[in-house]
């Protein structure tokens, strides 16, 4: 199965098994909005308690604020996005359709990429275990060839990003032959800016100073409450803010399911420390950071950093951990080195004090901030996109099978009556009983057990409890395990202990 082609069987398993639907789907849906489902909301509240509590439960200088959507209008212009978050766009004049300039030359760099990278593995097919890939990728001609096309547009594209060369970014399009796959011209308008903010008004008179924004990032409530959270707690720089909440973004090329939408969901933490500390701090989130993830265990080859070679207007340093997803490598967080630039921007503009006191100094100063940022919706994609496998079980049969991480997983347990008489049902709720106050679970009597199996594999639920007539005898159950299949026999006392031991979300925690 091609890349393409799984991601495709993901879209259409999500919503088959009630993890995302697409909104407003009996009106025909809404562009890049989409509706988590009864799977969906499990997960994703999975994903947030895990980040959740490794920021605030492991990080004593650490608390969490919830801020509002709606934000007074100059906390866009003191944070630059009324000036400058923007996107280069380009229409295609056959086709009608609109692309992100950056977008398109990138994805035509992955592409040289992708070439190279299959040239390796050829050598390494016909070479085996003598292969070496330095000495592979310094010699064989065709990577060289396609190296020097890579990076002479890579140059040119770094160069336009840093002087905001419109006109450029299109004559790279132009000399690369970069078409619109709907079209398959190069019939190109040119490329000019697009402010990303969604705005609306907080009054109904419609005058131009009832504007207002809904907000692209969940960073600036953090920022306009740093007095508040660091007077109220009483906290001594370094300490950190850490939020999770909904942004809008006015993508104009939303695409890939949820890893761009207009509506979607971040996980922030902003850290403000004395200045001068600030790159210590950076190392210390990107080792952090990368960390949490790798816990997870999802395989540590599918992370990598990437450091950006153009900083945003508010950074001395940013990377991202991108994460290999279906359509190659993409950025699933960002940690970025903010400096004083926001908290400096906000005491200027409001004409508040927005300093920090040192009393062992009896120095003030304006902290400066590193910010680690995480689409929640990207990291459902990544956890979805890892676990979904196609398993042959013998006899020419297969399995789907989701193997979610088990503390993240939506459903942890299920419990299965054999049959829908004789006292197992009733001995099923008895089961029941037991676990429902410490996992969510579910209960099936629908079917031959074989089929409901394979419908817990199909959501991901690490554990299925079948109560048979041996459990009438000696209350005792089976205990079939995800991953594996294999079955044993557990008795009702011990099956809460069990289950927990591999469920709980502190195993995570503590590996952290």
């Amino acid at each position: 199965m091609t890349q393409d082609e799984l991601f495709k069987v993901l879209v259409a398993h999500c919503k088959e098994y009630g993890f995302i639907f697409p909104s407003s789907e009996i009106y025909d849906g809404l562009s890049a909005v989409y509706d988590y489902g009864q799977m969906g909301v499990e997960l994703k509240n999975n994903i947030k308690s895990y980040w959740w509590q490794a920021m605030t439960r492991l990080n004593e200088n650490i608390v969490g604020i919830d801020s509002c959507v709606f934000m007074h209008p100059k906390t866009w212009v003191a944070s630059g996005h009324v000036a400058a978050f923007n996107d280069p766009l380009i229409d295609n004049k056959d086709s009608k359709k609109r692309y992100r300039a950056d977008v398109l030359i990138e994805e035509y760099l992955g592409k040289i990429e992708e070439k190279m990278n299959k040239e390796v593995e050829k050598g390494r097919k016909r070479f085996g275990e003598s292969f070496d890939e330095e000495k592979f990728r310094e010699t064989n001609p065709n990577i060289l060839r396609e190296k020097a096309k890579y990076d002479e547009v890579h140059n040119r594209y770094v160069a336009a990003e840093e002087a905001n060369d419109l006109k450029e970014y299109k004559q790279i399009i132009l000399d690369c032959n970069i078409v619109d796959p709907i079209s398959g011209t190069a019939n190109w308008t040119d490329v000019r800016q697009f402010n990303l903010m969604f705005s609306t008004q907080i009054s109904n008179t419609g005058a131009d100073d009832d504007k207002i924004y809904l907000r692209p990032e969940t960073a600036q409530g953090i920022f306009i409450n740093y007095l508040n959270v660091q007077k109220t707690g009483r906290m001594k720089v370094p300490f950190g803010i850490a939020q999770i909440g909904k942004a809008f973004r006015n993508e104009i090329v939303a695409r890939q399911f949820i890893f761009r939408m207009r509506e979607f969901e971040q996980m922030e933490m902003e850290f403000f420390c004395r200045p001068g500390t600030e790159m210590e701090w950076f190392e210390k989130w990107k080792e952090n950071r990368m960390k949490w993830h790798k816990s997870l265990g999802m395989g540590d080859e599918n992370y990598r950093f990437h450091d950006h070679e153009k900083l945003a207007h508010y950074a001395n340093a940013a990377t991202d951990i991108e994460f290999k997803f279906p359509f190659g490598f993409k950025e699933l967080e960002g940690i970025h080195s903010r400096t004083d630039f926001d908290l400096g921007n906000h005491q200027k503009l409001s004409g508040r004090k927005i300093q920090y006191f040192e009393p062992e100094t009896e120095e003030s100063y304006v902290p400066y901030c590193v910010e680690t940022s995480i689409g929640v919706d990207r990291m459902f994609l990544a956890v979805l996109s890892h676990s979904y496998k196609v398993e042959e079980v013998g006899n020419g049969e297969t399995r789907v099978v989701l193997s979610i991480p088990a503390p993240i997983a939506p459903v942890k347990v299920a419990v299965l009556p054999l049959v829908r008489k004789d006292g197992l049902p009733e001995l099923a709720q008895k089961v029941i009983d037991e676990i429902k106050y410490d996992f969510t679970y579910q209960y099936d009597e629908k079917d031959a057990i074989g089929r409901r199996y394979r419908r817990q594999d199909a959501i991901g639920t690490p554990f299925c409890v079948t109560v048979d007539y041996d459990s009438l005898r000696d209350s005792t159950v089976t205990v079939r395990d995800r991953d594996t299949m294999a079955q044993e026999r557990v008795p009702i006392s011990e099956l809460r202990s069990l289950i927990d031991s591999k469920v709980n979300l502190a195993n995570l925690l503590r590996k952290l």
